[in-house]
Formats: structure tokens, sequence, C-alpha cells
């Protein structure tokens, strides 16, 4: 049991960053809170944390961006994402600045917000310079985030420095968990949106 604890300690050091960019890239708030933990726990740094989060949202972000600009139209067409593409050019007709800068943080809209935002025309340097602002506050925010919640264990493990890994193990079992009930949920209520007419596409400029 101790040699494979060694092993996770090993894979987290060498392979932590590596992991957080390509998360991050699709997704991420799960990741960036583990990371903050791994990182109280003393298996990585906090800058190098921030700097791969802010690496991987963006050009995930910056990806999905473009494919709305181009493709946007025919994708949403498909159904799949009508009642969140709805919502998002609800609020991008209200406060475009504002939802550019803060949808990270919105549940169930991360992915599909960029990806609708370019597919209204939204000017890219607009995009790319709110989006720029929005992925540092978003990267500070949870890895600090998870940072306490590592320091959290300190107060119910007695001793710490013995069965810090076994904590820090449990955080990501139940991350994971965290991950997999909500792919379900969205898988369910895909099926759900199948069934509706597609929505109506709009430009917005700039």
């Amino acid at each position: 049991m101790l040699t494979r604890l060694l092993e996770i300690d090993t894979l987290i050091r060498e392979y932590g960053y590596v992991a957080i960019v390509v998360v991050t890239f699709l997704e991420g708030e799960t990741i960036v809170l583990l990371a903050g933990a791994a990182a109280h726990f003393g298996y990585l740094e906090l800058p190098w944390i921030i700097a791969t989060a802010l690496a991987g949202s963006i050009a995930g972000d910056q990806l999905w961006y473009f494919l709305g600009r181009r493709w946007g139209p025919r994708i949403i067409s498909l159904r799949r994402w009508q009642e969140k593409a709805e919502r998002v050019y609800h609020h991008l007709r209200r406060h475009q600045d504002c939802l550019i800068l803060s949808f990270r943080f919105y549940y169930g809209l991360r992915s599909i917000t960029p990806f609708a935002i370019g597919s209204a025309h939204v000017s890219r340097l607009r995009f790319f310079i709110l989006n720029f602002i929005g992925a540092v506050l978003w990267s500070i925010t949870f890895t600090f985030a998870g940072y306490f919640l590592g320091g959290a264990t300190d107060y119910l493990i007695e001793d710490f420095k013995r069965y810090g890994l076994y904590a820090f193990c449990g955080l990501v079992l139940v991350g994971i968990a965290i991950l997999l009930k909500t792919r379900i949920r969205r898988r369910s209520r895909t099926a759900l949106l199948s069934r509706r007419p597609a929505p109506r596409i709009v430009d917005i400029e700039p």
C-alpha cells in the first residue's frame, strides 16, 4: 500500500501540471481545486498551477470561440445545446462584457459559452481581452480555494505528515465522483433537449 502511495506521489509531481493543462483545456474547475489542495500538501507549486490552468483555459476557450465563429449555426442546429445557447444569447444581448468576463463561474455554461459567443460574431479582440482577464481571475480563485480546502484537512487529521497523501487521494476520489455525476446529468439533459426545435442563431456586434 505504501509503495502505491509513493507511486501516486511521483505521478502527481511529474505529471500534475500536464494534467492541469489538458483538463482545463476542456473544462477544469475540479482539477484546479485538486491542484490547489496538492499545493498545500507540498506536491505542486501555486504559481505553476495558476500558470498552467490559465494556459489550458485560454487555449480551450479560444478554440471553442473560433469553432463557433466558423461552424456555430450548423453545430448548434444539431440541437444538443439548444437551451444553453439560448441562455447565452440572452445574456449577450444584455451584458456582453460581463458574460465574457464571468462565464467560467457559471455552472454548466463553460463549454457552450465561448462557442455561442463565436457564433454570434462578437469581436475577436474584445473576446480575447475579456477572456484573458476572466481566465486570470478564475485560475487564481479556484487555485487558492483548493489550497485552503487542503488546509482544512489540518483540523481533521492528527498526524498530517503521515496521512496527508491519504487525505489528498480521498479528495481526488471525491472530485472524480463529482465529475461522473455531472457527466451523467448532462447526458440526461442532452437526451431531453434533442427533442426540442433548434434555437435561432443571433449575430451580435461588435
